[in-house]
C-alpha cells in the first residue's frame, strides 16, 4: 500500500472516534427525554466516553506492539460493530451507558494504532507535516458529527445515531480488512508496559504534552457536551446547534491550515502552541462575555482554531523519545490525556459553565508553555 493511500484510509481512521463523539452531541437532549433524565445525566455520556476510550486506548496500543498494527484494528473495529448493535437494543439509560463504553473502548482503536501506523511510516519534520495534514481532515469532523447527528436526530431520534454510527464501523471494517498493510517493525522490542510507564512518568516533557492535549480537547468537547442546552435556553433550534459545526469545522481547518503554513516558514512547533494557547483563551473570554446570546459561537472559532494550530505540534513530537516502543508509549500517552479529558469534561457537566471552562483552559494551557525553551 502506498503512502498516500494509506493517509486516506489513515484520515478515515482518525476521524472516525471524533465523528463518534460529536454525532452524540445533537442526540443528547433526545436522549434526556427518551430515558426521562437532565442535562447533567445525559451530558454524562461524553464522560463515560472518554473514560472508556482511555483505557482502550492503553489496551490496544499495547496490543498493537505484540500481535501487530492490522489484526489490533481489526479486532477493534469489530467490537465497536457489536457494541453499536447492542446500543440498539437496551432500553435503560443504564444500559445504554454500558453500551457506550463498550464502543468507546472499540473506538480508541482508531486512534492509537492509527497514530502508531503514521509513526512506523514517517518520523521528524516529515512526521510533523503529517499530522499537520491529519488537522485538516480532522477540521471536517465536528462539522460531519455535528450536521448528520442533528439531522439523524430530526429524522430518526437518537437511534438514527446509532444506527449511522453502526453502518460507519462496519464500512471502516471492510476496508480495513481489504487494504490495511501491517506495518510493525520486524525486530521492535517487546518493552515492559510497566518500565514505560515508569519512564513517562519521569519524564516531564510528556506530563506537559498530555495536560495540552487534555487541555485542547477538554475546550473544544465541552461546547459539544454544553452547547445542546445553551441553544434551548436561548430558545434556538437544535438544528441550529448542528449548523453551528460547519462554523466551527472551518475554524478548525483555518487553524490547521495556518500551522501547516507557519512550520513551512520556519516557526517552531513550541511557537505555534503559545499562540494557539494565547488565541483559546480570548475565544474563551468572548465566549464569557457573549453566553447570553447566540453570537457566542463566534467566540467558539477562535477555540477551535487554536485547537487545530496546537494539536498536530503536540503530537507530532511527544514521542520522539520513545521510537523503540511507538505502540506501547502512544498506549499510556493516550491513555494519560484521555483520562484527563474523561475527568475534565465530568466536572464541565456538572458545573454547566462554557465560558469558564474555557478561559481556564486557555490560561493553564498559556502557563505551562510560557517559560519552555
Amino acid at each position: 500500500m502506498n503512502s498516500r493511500n494509506l493517509l486516506v484510509l489513515a484520515i478515515a481512521l482518525l476521524m472516525f472516534p471524533q465523528i463518534a463523539q460529536t454525532l452524540y452531541s445533537p442526540a443528547l437532549a433526545d436522549i434526556g427525554q427518551a430515558f426521562s433524565i437532565g442535562p447533567q445525566a445525559a451530558g454524562q455520556t461524553l464522560s463515560v466516553y472518554f473514560l472508556a476510550f482511555a483505557f482502550g486506548v492503553v489496551v490496544w496500543g499495547r496490543v498493537c506492539d505484540r500481535i501487530g498494527r492490522r489484526p489490533t484494528m481489526l479486532g477493534g473495529l469489530a467490537l465497536y460493530v457489536g457494541a453499536s448493535i447492542l446500543a440498539l437494543q437496551v432500553s435503560t439509560f443504564n444500559g445504554l451507558l454500558m453500551a457506550q463504553a463498550l464502543a468507546a473502548f472499540g473506538a480508541a482503536v482508531g486512534s492509537v494504532v492509527t497514530q502508531t501506523l503514521l509513526r512506523d511510516r514517517f518520523q521528524g519534520a516529515e512526521l510533523a507535516q503529517v499530522f499537520s495534514l491529519m488537522g485538516i481532515a480532522l477540521a471536517a469532523s465536528p462539522a460531519l458529527g455535528l450536521f448528520s447527528g442533528a439531522s439523524l436526530v430530526h429524522a430518526f431520534g437518537y437511534r438514527g445515531v446509532l444506527g449511522c454510527l453502526l453502518l460507519l464501523s462496519l464500512g471502516l471494517w471492510l476496508w480495513c480488512w481489504r487494504t490495511l498493510p501491517e506495518t510493525r517493525p520486524q525486530h521492535l522490542i517487546s518493552a515492559s508496559l510497566f518500565e514505560t510507564l515508569r519512564r513517562m512518568l519521569q519524564d516531564r516533557d510528556i506530563w506537559r504534552s498530555t495536560l495540552l492535549v487534555a487541555l485542547f480537547n477538554i475546550a473544544l468537547f465541552s461546547y459539544y457536551s454544553l452547547g445542546p442546552f445553551m441553544f434551548e435556553r436561548l430558545g434556538l433550534s437544535g438544528q441550529l446547534f448542528g449548523y453551528s459545526g460547519v462554523i466551527l469545522a472551518l475554524g478548525s481547518g483555518l487553524g490547521a491550515w495556518m500551522n501547516k503554513r507557519l512550520l513551512r516558514k520556519g516557526f517552531t512547533g513550541l511557537r505555534l502552541i503559545r499562540l494557539a494557547a494565547g488565541v483559546a483563551l480570548l475565544g474563551g473570554i468572548g465566549v464569557w462575555l457573549l453566553q447570553d446570546s447566540g453570537l457566542f459561537v463566534l467566540s467558539m472559532l477562535l477555540v477551535v482554531l487554536a485547537f487545530g494550530m496546537a494539536i498536530p505540534n503536540i503530537l507530532g513530537s511527544a514521542l520522539a523519545n520513545y521510537g523503540d516502543r511507538l505502540g506501547t508509549a502512544g498506549a499510556l500517552f493516550g491513555l494519560m490525556y484521555y483520562l484527563l479529558i474523561g475527568a475534565g469534561l465530568m466536572l464541565v457537566g456538572w458545573f454547566q459553565a462554557l465560558g469558564e471552562t474555557l478561559m481556564v483552559c486557555g490560561a493553564l494551557a498559556l502557563l505551562l508553555v510560557w517559560r519552555k525553551n
